[in-house]
């Protein structure tokens, strides 16, 4: 029983202190005067009584009712109900008051309820003052209170005959029942009655109709943001004018929050004085009348909730977090259908008749069922999740919160983890969380009903009565007797307040009232105390949780098939069976990224511990490790599914035995991981193995003893056994029945197992805490726990140890010592920190504590002391889990740099590499090392999916080719840890995007970028590979040549000319038609090198001579590798020029050769020998030079055989002719003259060139192209093909635009304007064209479009240049303005095009499309197509007999672009191996492009950046070699290779900018001396020619040229094709373009199996982008070369070269083809295809061109065909054994001796050792006798005749002339000389008898 009342207290309005308008309460009297003793009287009533303040009023106000709350300090709510009414203030009072009230009226509030009266001159008659009749209670009855102080104020009003004293006398001594569902009537004395009921539960809120109140002033939303702010501790206030309906809502607010207790200030109505309390920094709920709205305004972090507006006003920086879905929205849904019921019907064409809504107070208990339903969804199961960590003699609860949040999926939710952080929620876990206490609704709930709330989930309507359900079990709570609540309580009349004839409120007699409060409390004593007998109960548990959304993981459910997987893995692990173990890892490492798998992974390794204890081996232990970690990697730092607590045990028991008395443990291998260092974690830990011992501790010892042999059982049979609660139930039920010894054991009992617990977790911790090696405490740093940031924000709760840690780290010492002791003193400070906590928690005595201090030092020094040995010894083991390094093989002369760092290559945006979209296996990522050498970077290593067997993946490419390298942070593939990474792209279109592994440390890899810097930028040139490498005297021949750089650049211009005109004396000058040579004139080696190695060559470079005439070798070595050669010769075999100083010229000769430049004085950047003009002076060409840039004058690089036009190049004008004599070298000081005399020179030089060309004026128009054309075609009708291709820019290629005054060269011009220059030529040019319409695909309107009177010569330039040059008057030359990109877009276009074919990482949107789109962006197909089309533009012009002079840019860049394509259009020599490098040395290097300066190659050249503007040549090469594929001799590979090497710095051909800059190091000078011996080659081109003896890879066997072609590619982009060299890469091997490290080791024989098996087929599974198809797949010429040299070596026939069989199948089939009367030659079958069939066959390949031509060997359409394949190596090596054990006796030797032989043309005479066998009936010849190796070998079958022959060049000089004979075949002749005149005619009759006898 309670007191109804505590206190009656009367406060009236009195005067204020200080004397301001405003007034205070006084306590006028309160009841009793003494203070109860267990409740004392509460401060500051008379500030609640008028919350706004005394105020006294001019008119009288009805009386007011509310109740105020108040809170004490032990946090006791006291409910003071204030009944106000106004009484006529005294005179006294009023003259006192007066003077300020009216001043103050002024600002009063207009909204406070007592009013004032507005300002008014007069002085009011009468003033009326409040006064109070209040009442203190502890319980929560309003109505009575309400009824009790009415009928007091009813008697004073009304005068009833009852005595005050009385009726308060027993208001003070009513006791009431606190619970249970009893009621009681009450009476005061006057005649009244009361009905008091009591809630049948008193856990249950009582709300009335507060609830439903707040809903309808608020709404769902508004009521659902202020329950989410509520529960997660923000600050709400109310705002009202009523003071009843704030403190309803501040009821109705408390009421939802039920099962949990709000635990802050409430403050439903907070009086105006207090309003200060509003800035507290603490969470509150407070109710403030609605005027004082203003000073809440300024209130940042406060939620506003306005009754009277019905709004909710959250503050930006407040973030509320709302209810988890699907829980909000389902919430949302039940309210508004017990809101608003009608809702559902509002769209029914027939509604059903209005049903009733439910009354007020029913809504009111269904909104609270809502709301105790969605309490009982949130936190079901949450009695799994409490830690019992004590239960006598009072019971200690902990609550699990991460795995709470865990097995409820809710780990990502704000709003559930902040309400488990929350003060209510520790309220509920401490209050509800006893095990053994009376239950009520809420715990019926959640533990039966779930499942229900589960099912009905989707079913409204199920919800809905459900709801109902519950709100007749609430609305019973407070109703328990509905029927009977009859009360009768006098009421004041109406409008009593208003009657005049009031007197004061009386005073009443203290005595009276005391005396009745005497009596009741006398007869209280002497009756028995009334003890509410509670109901104790076990509290149910309910059914375990399950999420609250079942959210998929993603990728990684887990399937039943995935968790065999795992388990499979560990049985393998502990069976010893690595290898299957091995191959599973990475599939149980992806699963493992699901928490099932996790789960399942531990409770596998928990059944292989036996007695706490699993030793494994290392292999065993790495796995497990392994395993451990990828499980621990993906745990946050809370652990919510507890896979770290369940390894926790495992990893103090999986250990390795290092050496004797030596044991690793797995947790000093799974330190790694940010859950360590979290004390949440911990703590959980702790509590809930104190828990599981404290169970143990009362369970029967029956239970307790389990034999090893039933851990499983008992495993199993754990869930049928009692939980820790239920034990703890138990026992607090027994409780107080024990006695008090009993009581005293268990509560000993209990402290000591939580202590001996605290013992062991200090030292797990010092186990995980502790680095293995302590001396780094860089491992402790990275700890989130520890203080790192980043884990930090990982981590939910800010670490606690951060602070402590931090310290320690920065006064960090240099000193081993002190860094361990730092360490120490951190883990110890944690574990420290961690003991306090849990034991003051668990109730451990403060002895105990003590000593757990002492203790934990000396546990962390001891495990310190164990890890030393353990580091030591660990470091000693062989690190078995990594693989091998597999070393690169290098090149002769490569070395290595920096030895291999450990890397995984990670896959780039390629998709072919990892499977992609065309399937294949995973290749990348691969786990391997990085090596740097001299020359390349190279990544050797193995794919990490171990499905993909044992592939070895290469990756490299040369050190010059890196363009951009830049940081990134990568995860590594197999342990997915966060690493440094580095990502080199080069322009050999590679990518290495590695992660380093955590072995490599930062500084390696920062050592690994400075040197891959320092080599890919060396100061100098010298100081790149191809100077390098090769012999030790390289490096010395530098300084010699700096020495004496003049002698020699002297020397050079003397032995420059001498030669010049030593070669040109040779030559014939009358030229006929020009033939290619035949092979054997191209060097073919004779067959006595077959054996060599790539070795230098002792014969002249190819086409130097003429087979008539000979060098002498000295003259020959003299100048044999100067370039100047290749331009010599050029021009030798062009006729241009004669090379005199005299004046009396040949006049015949138009141009000349000019040695002016041979000091290179004129320009730098030229040859020393050019082709000028013949009327123009040497001296002249000083002048001309000044007007071009870097004075690059025009000179004659090419001369068409058929037209005699002639091509000549120069760098553009400068803008006015002036400006080159600024500009020019070695000048005299400029004067006027000068300036107007070079400007004049220019034109005279013009005019010279145009007057050496000869004129043809023949009226047959034989020259126009319509004629060339159809004489070219042989009287057919002129193809589209044959034509010239325009400029025509697709864009603008609309018939309209073809106007007179854009004429010819509008498409060529980029913008719509032209000069009137052009717009001249235009006209001229196109003024027959204008009625025609242009043709598609870039071809001309009409065949007659060249027309008689063109000009002679036309000068292609830069548009912004060609105002310089005054136009001719005699219109012989002509101007045609085009622009041009410039270098700087050749690198930009690069760039995007590198990025486009080699992407960084895989594209957003897979597929092609992303693909084109960034190539389309790059835009080098449109820079390939302007080329393309400017080059057939000249040729063109140039075919139709018209000179071009190419003036672009500075004349190194698109001028020499433009000037090669130009010649190798229109010039077959150019299109053969020997031509085409005539055409790189003459116009790369000798014209000067600037190699090293566009490459990037020194550090000078790093800012400018790689211009690859000789590889867009290569691919308008290789554009053109696709349309046209049998016109070129060279392979498409020819072109990569070229393309890879020109970048590559491995040879010396593409360095340096010019032949000066050769000249000055001494590259064009190669001695004598320098040139023997097995060296490196330092020209590319010498690498070609000794490739070629060995392979035909750089030979195109569709080679089927005619002499005439003139080649005019289409093109338009949609004609261009990407270039495979950019996209394709071998990861078997690398690049295949360095030869000799491209050969894979021999394949074993079918019949030599190693494993000794049957033979297995030859098939193999060829992989894009892993193997080489070119060389597994190789052509089917190179198939049958293959194959016929297999049959020779097997016959014992040493093989022939390729080139010879080649030339001898293709002559045997033209005899064939004569035979049968098809054709005279393979080239007539050829051509006799149609002409542009043939030159279309690119875009027939698939059709009918291949069948028309496979008549012909040379019709193979093969257009790569590298044969390099390894197989030929392995069958070279295998004859080579073979051979080794045939004794030369064994052979058939019919007769044998010593002879001479003449090499091949050109060759010395050589003694040799020959041998005739007539049973093979061949002639073999050996080195020496004793040689067991065939050199070469004379088939008798081909040997036509044997007769005397005559010495040459070169033969024994001893020997008599008739010693020699000749053997004449059906290939070639062959030269002998025996020792003497008699075995010379032995030697002749042997081998006529031999053929007689055949």
């Amino acid at each position: 029983m309670a007191r109804l009342a505590d206190y009656f207290v009367l406060v009236a309005f009195g005067p204020h202190p200080r004397g301001s308008g405003e007034g205070q309460g006084q306590i006028l009297q309160r009841f009793p005067e003494k203070d109860w003793e267990d409740n004392p009287f509460p401060q500051g009533i008379e500030l609640f009584c008028q919350p706004s303040g005394w105020q006294l009023c001019p008119e009288k106000n009805p009386p007011t009712f509310f109740v105020a709350v108040l809170t004490d300090i032990n946090s006791e709510r006291h409910y003071c109900a204030c009944l106000t009414f106004w009484e006529p203030v005294e005179s006294t009072q009023e003259v006192v008051c007066n003077e300020d009230t009216t001043e103050k009226e002024e600002e009063a509030d207009e909204g406070g309820q007592a009013r004032l009266l507005s300002t008014a001159p007069a002085q009011p008659s009468q003033l009326f003052a409040p006064k109070t009749l209040v009442l203190v209670s502890r319980l929560d009855h309003t109505e009575v209170f309400r009824n009790s102080l009415g009928l007091i104020y009813a008697i004073h009003v009304e005068g009833l005959n009852v005595c005050l004293e009385n009726v308060i006398g027993n208001l003070l001594t009513c006791t009431v029942p606190l619970a249970g569902g009893s009621q009681r009537t009450i009476s005061l004395g006057a005649g009244d009655r009361q009905v008091i009921q009591t809630p049948l539960v008193d856990s249950l809120p009582v709300s009335r109709c507060s609830v439903a109140l707040l809903f309808r002033q608020l709404g769902i939303t508004n009521v659902l943001s202020l329950f989410c702010a509520a529960l997660t501790e923000h600050k709400v206030l109310f705002l009202s004018r009523s003071y009843q309906r704030l403190a309803d809502a501040c009821r109705g607010l408390l009421a939802l929050l039920f099962p949990l207790r709000y635990s802050f200030t409430y403050v439903p109505i907070l009086p105006a004085q207090l309003l200060e309390v509003l800035s507290t920094p603490t969470p509150f709920i407070i109710g403030v009348n609605a005027a004082f709205q203003a000073e809440t305004q300024e209130l940042l972090d406060v939620i506003v909730a306005d009754l009277d507006g019905g709004t909710v006003t959250v503050p930006e920086c407040v973030h509320i977090p709302p209810l988890p879905e699907p829980l909000q929205s389902q919430t949302h849904n039940v309210l508004s259908m017990v809101l608003d019921p009608e809702l559902e019907l509002a769209d029914l064409a027939f509604p059903p008749p209005t049903t009733s809504a439910s009354s007020l107070k029913m809504q009111d208990k269904e909104l609270r069922a809502v709301f105790l339903r969605l309490f009982a969804q949130l936190l079901q199961g949450y009695r799994w999740c409490l830690h019992i960590v004590r239960i006598h003699p009072e019971p200690v609860i902990r609550f699990h919160k991460a795995a709470f949040l865990g097995q409820r999926g809710l780990v990502e939710d704000d709003f559930l983890m902040k309400v488990l952080e929350g003060m209510a929620f520790a309220g509920f876990v401490s209050e509800r969380g006893v095990p053994y206490r009376s239950t009520d609704l809420f715990d019926e709930l959640v533990a039966h009903e779930v499942a229900r709330m589960r099912a009905d989930e989707n079913h409204p309507h199920r919800v809905l009565r459900h709801v109902q359900e519950l709100a007749e079990q609430l609305y019973k709570n407070e109703n328990p007797y509905p029927a009977v609540a009859m009360h009768k309580v006098q009421r004041p009349g109406e409008a009593s307040h208003l009657r005049r004839t009031h007197r004061p409120f009386p005073r009443l007699d203290e005595g009276t009232v005391q005396w009745i409060v005497d009596q009741a409390a006398a007869k209280m004593q002497g009756a028995p105390p009334a003890v509410k007998a509670e109901r104790k109960t076990t509290v149910p548990s309910g059914p375990p949780m399950t999420a609250i959304l079942e959210r998929c993981s993603g990728p990684h459910i887990n399937s039943a098939r995935r968790l065999e997987v795992v388990r499979n893995c560990i049985s393998y692990v502990f069976e010893g069976k690595m290898l299957e173990a091995k191959k599973l890892l990475p599939a149980v490492l992806r699963a493992l990224k699901g928490r099932a798998a996790r789960r399942c992974l531990a409770h596998e390794l928990h059944l292989h511990v036996q007695q706490n204890r699993a030793v494994l081996d290392h292999q065993q232990f790495d796995f497990v490790v392994r395993m451990m970690n990828c499980c621990l990697q993906d745990c946050t730092s809370l652990d919510e599914h507890g896979i770290a607590a369940a390894l926790l045990p495992l990893v103090t028991a999986f250990c390795r035995k290092l050496s004797p008395g030596v044991t690793q443990f797995a947790y000093s291998c799974v330190q790694e991981h940010v859950v360590w260092s979290t004390p949440q974690f911990w703590e959980a830990m702790f509590y809930g193995d104190v828990q599981t011992h404290i169970r143990a501790l009362y369970l029967e010892p029956s239970d307790d003893r389990v034999s090893p042999s039933q851990e499983v059982g008992e495993a199993q049979s754990q869930d049928d056994e009692r939980s820790a609660l239920d034990v703890a139930s138990e026992q607090r039920r027994l409780w107080p029945t024990l006695s008090q010894e009993k009581q005293q054991e268990l509560v000993q009992k209990e402290e000591s197992t939580v202590f001996s617990q605290a013992i062991h977790y200090a030292n797990r911790m010092s186990y995980l805490l502790l680095p293995l090696d302590s001396s780094k405490s860089r491992l402790l740093r990275e700890r989130a726990g520890l203080g790192d940031l980043e884990s930090a924000s990982n981590s939910l709760v800010t670490n606690s140890m951060a602070g402590s840690v931090a310290e320690s780290y920065d006064t960090e010492s240099g000193f081993e010592d002190a860094e361990t002791c730092d360490v120490a003193g951190a883990v110890v400070r944690f574990i420290n920190r961690f003991v306090d906590k849990v034991c003051t928690e668990s109730g451990v005595t403060s002895d105990h504590l003590k000593g757990l201090h002492v203790m934990v030092p000396d546990i962390v020094q001891m495990h310190i002391e164990t890890l030393e040995a353990v580091h030591r010894e660990s470091k000693r083991l062989p690190p078995i889990q990594k693989p091998k390094l597999l070393r690169p093989r290098l090149l002769p002369g490569e070395e290595c740099v920096l030895d291999g760092l450990r890397v995984y290559l990670l896959p780039d945006g390629r998709e072919e590499g990892v499977g992609g979209s065309g399937g294949g296996p995973a290749l990348l990522p691969a786990e391997g090392a990085v090596f740097l050498t001299t020359y390349r970077v190279i990544f050797t290593g193995m794919p990490t999916d171990p499905l993909v067997g044992e592939q070895v993946v290469v990756r490299s490419f040369p050190v010059a080719a890196l363009t951009k390298e830049k940081r990134i942070s990568v995860q590594t593939p197999v342990d997915q840890l966060l690493q440094d990474g580095l990502q080199l792209r080069s322009c050999t279109f590679q990518l290495l995007k590695m992660a380093f592994d955590e072995e490599v440390g930062s500084d390696s890899a920062e050592l690994f970028r400075k040197q891959l810097h320092k080599l890919r930028y060396p100061p100098d040139i010298r100081g790149t590979f191809a100077f390098t490498l090769g012999s030790a005297h390289t490096a010395g021949r530098p300084p010699r040549v700096a020495k004496d750089k003049g002698p020699s650049l002297r020397t050079f211009s003397r032995n420059l000319v001498k030669n010049a005109k030593k070669t040109i004396g040779r030559q014939y000058v009358t030229r006929k038609k020009y033939n290619p040579p035949s092979w054997e004139h191209r060097g073919q080696p004779p067959p006595e090198d077959q054996e060599d190695e790539i070795s230098v060559s002792e014969e002249l470079e190819p086409s130097t001579l003429t087979p008539s005439s000979a060098l002498k070798p000295s003259d020959r070595m003299t100048m044999s590798s100067l370039v100047e050669r290749a331009c010599c010769r050029d021009y030798q075999r062009l006729g241009l020029g004669t090379l005199s100083s005299s004046l009396s010229r040949a006049k015949s000769e138009p141009f000349r050769i000019s040695p002016v430049n041979r000091m290179y004085a004129i320009c730098r950047s030229y040859p020393g020998l050019l082709i000028v003009p013949q009327s123009i002076q040497d001296n002249a060409l000083q002048r001309v030079s000044r007007c071009y840039r870097q004075n690059r004058f025009p000179v004659v690089c090419w001369r068409s055989g058929r037209s005699k036009a002639v091509l000549l190049r120069s760098g553009g004008l400068h803008g006015k002719g002036v400006v080159g004599l600024f500009k020019a070298q070695n000048t005299p000081s400029p004067g006027q003259t000068q300036a107007d005399s070079s400007s004049l020179e220019q034109e005279k030089y013009l005019q010279a060139v145009v007057s050496a060309m000869p004129r043809y004026a023949d009226s047959s128009g034989r020259n126009t192209l319509s004629s060339f054309s159809s004489a070219h075609m042989g009287g057919h009708v002129p193809s589209p093909r044959a034509r010239v291709t325009t400029l025509s820019n697709p864009m603008a290629a609309s018939a309209s635009r073809w106007t007179a005054s854009r004429g010819k060269w509008s498409s060529v011009r980029a913008s719509g304007r032209s000069s009137g220059l052009g717009a001249d030529v235009g006209s001229r040019l196109a003024s027959r064209d204008l009625l025609s319409t242009p043709h598609t695909n870039g071809a001309p309107p009409d065949s007659g479009f060249l027309r008689p009177q063109r000009a002679a010569l036309y000068i292609i330039g830069d548009k912004a240049q060609l105002k310089g040059v005054r136009p001719d008057p005699l219109q012989q030359w002509e101007l045609v303005p085009i622009e041009v990109f410039e270098a700087r877009q050749v690198k930009a276009s690069f760039k995007k095009l590198l990025k486009a074919c080699v992407p960084g990482c895989p594209a957003t949107e897979p597929g092609p499309a992303s693909f084109l789109r960034s190539l389309e962006d790059s835009e080098w197909l449109i820079q390939i197509h302007k080329l393309l089309q400017i080059s057939v533009l000249v040729v063109e012009l140039l075919d139709s007999g018209s000179s071009v002079l190419v003036s672009l840019e500075d004349g190194w860049d698109i001028t020499t672009q433009v000037v090669s394509l130009v010649q190798l259009l229109s010039d077959p020599f150019y299109r053969t191996l020997e031509g085409f490098r005539l055409l790189v040395e003459k116009e790369w290097l000798s014209f000067g492009h600037r190699f090293s300066h566009r490459g990037a190659h020194t550090l000078a050249g790093q800012s400018s950046g790689f211009t690859p503007v000789f590889l867009q040549f290569l691919d308008c090469v290789h554009q053109v070699h696709l349309q046209f594929p049998m016109e070129f001799e060279f392979s498409q590979f020819y072109l990569k290779f070229l393309g890879y090497h020109h970048a590559s710095r491995r040879f010396r051909t593409f360095l340096l900018d010019s032949d000066y800059e050769r000249i000055e190091l001494g590259l064009l000078y190669e001695e004598k001396g320098e040139r023997r011996g097995q060296l490196a080659c330092r020209s590319v081109w010498e690498y070609v020619d000794r490739l070629s003896k060995r392979t035909p890879m750089f030979y195109n066997y569709t080679y089927a040229p005619e002499d005439t072609e003139v080649l005019r590619p289409y093109s338009n982009v949609s004609n261009l094709k990407v270039w495979d060299f950019y996209t394709e890469e071998t990861l078997a091997e690398g690049p295949p373009y360095d030869w000799e490290l491209a050969q894979g080791p021999p394949e074993p024989p079918e019949e030599e199996r190693p494993d000794g098996g049957a033979p297995q087929s030859r098939r193999r599974v060829v992989w894009p982008c892993y193997d080489s198809r070119p060389r597994v797949q190789p052509d089917a010429i190179s198939r049958l070369l293959e194959e016929l040299q297999r049959l020779e070596t097997e016959l014992g026939r040493p093989s022939e070269r390729w080139k010879d069989t080649w030339d001898r199948v293709k002559a045997v089939q033209r005899l064939e083809g004569r035979q049968d009367g098809r054709g005279t030659s393979s080239s007539l079958l050829v051509s006799a295809v149609p002409h542009h069939r043939r030159s279309l066959g690119v875009y027939l390949q698939e059709g009918p061109v291949g069948s028309t031509l496979s008549l012909s060997l040379d019709s193979d359409q093969s257009s790569g065909s590298t044969t390099s394949s390894s197989r030929q190596a392995a069958r070279r090596s295998t004859s080579t054994l073979y051979s080794q054990f045939q004794t030369a006796e064994s052979e058939n030797r019919s007769y044998e001796g010593t002879l001479y032989k003449k090499g091949a043309f050109m060759k010395p005479w050589k003694a040799r050792w020959f041998v005739l066998d007539k049973t093979k009936h061949q002639l073999r010849y050996y080195d020496h006798r004793v040689d067991t190796e065939c050199k070469g070998v004379i088939d008798l079958a081909e040997v036509e005749a044997v007769a005397p022959g005559t010495p040459t060049i070169g033969a024994p000089k001893t020997v008599d002339e008739k010693a020699f004979f000749d053997v004449k075949t059906t290939r070639r002749v062959y030269n002998f000389c025996a020792q003497d005149v008699p075995s010379a005619q032995q030697w002749v009759d042997r081998i006529q008898s031999c053929l007689s006898d055949a």
